[in-house]
């Protein structure tokens, strides 16, 4: 392994033992190392970091390319302090596009028709879970990675709160339920468990095959729920997104148009 190399390894490795996940930053650090020595380089320079930050061409979109010359701007800091040589390039020299989409915010009658809307889904698993899922998160705020990594064990019954784990920026946090929440959550879980006795995973939210639902998943389901009650877009970007249910935050008790969990 070349030196360029193993200073990337080092870097991952000490970012990482502080508690970043830093997922994509190997593939994109050992790119650019290779790019640097195919360069004649043997220390980053301003110039080689955004040529290669640019690489994708003029099609990509300016936030991508800014987000690889980031990546290389982390990995400079920590270089010049082993090496003073390392020029770290300029936040300035390329700049992120902005492109936040406009949230949709959901009104009771809408999350009345969607949770109606899971219903209908079949088998009954599947129904009574996305039910569940859309009225958790009504009610909680909470992301949808949080939901859908929950285990079992996450949700003190006695306590009255979930526990979310490992979240965004690596923390855990604990959300208080309403009683009503609670008994929506048991009527589910009793569901669950005599449609999927032998579960594949200690997830709360399970799929028909008895395993942890996937984001992608759960994303193309919403769609589908979207647009079989007629949820259309406001603007432009403001597209009816399963995100954006933590955007709508509304109170309790646990709403399912009769009030009460289905079973």
């Amino acid at each position: 392994m070349s030196g360029l190399g193993q200073a990337v390894d080092d870097y991952i490795t000490l970012r990482r033992s502080l508690g970043f996940k830093l997922r994509d930053h190997p593939w994109y650090l050992h790119d650019f190392a290779t790019y640097l020595e195919a360069a004649g380089a043997s220390t980053v320079t301003a110039e080689l970091a955004v040529a290669w930050a640019q690489l994708p061409g003029a099609g990509a979109h300016p936030s991508y390319l800014c987000s690889r010359l980031s990546v290389v701007r982390g990995f400079a800091r920590h270089l010049k302090a082993i090496d003073p040589a390392t020029e770290v390039p300029s936040a300035d020299l390329l700049h992120r596009q902005v492109c936040r989409a406009v949230p949709y915010i959901y009104t009771g009658t809408d999350i009345a028709a969607l949770m109606a809307a899971a219903r209908s889904l079949s088998p009954r698993l599947r129904a009574t879970t996305y039910e569940a899922l859309v009225g958790l998160l009504k009610v909680t705020g909470a992301r949808v990675g949080e939901l859908i990594n929950l285990d079992r064990a996450d949700v003190d019954w006695d306590g009255g709160v979930l526990v979310l784990r490992w979240t965004k920026f690596n923390k855990c946090r604990e959300l208080a339920l309403h009683p009503s929440t609670l008994d929506a959550l048991r009527a589910y879980a009793q569901v669950r468990d005599e449609l999927c006795p032998a579960p594949k995973s200690a997830s709360f939210f399970v799929n028909t095959l008895g395993k942890r639902l996937s984001y992608v998943t759960v994303e193309g389901v919403f769609r589908r729920l979207a647009g079989s009650v007629g949820l259309r877009a406001r603007s432009k970007s403001g597209l009816p997104r399963l995100h954006d249910l933590r955007h709508t935050l509304l109170a309790p008790p646990w709403f399912l148009g009769t009030g009460q969990a289905s079973t």
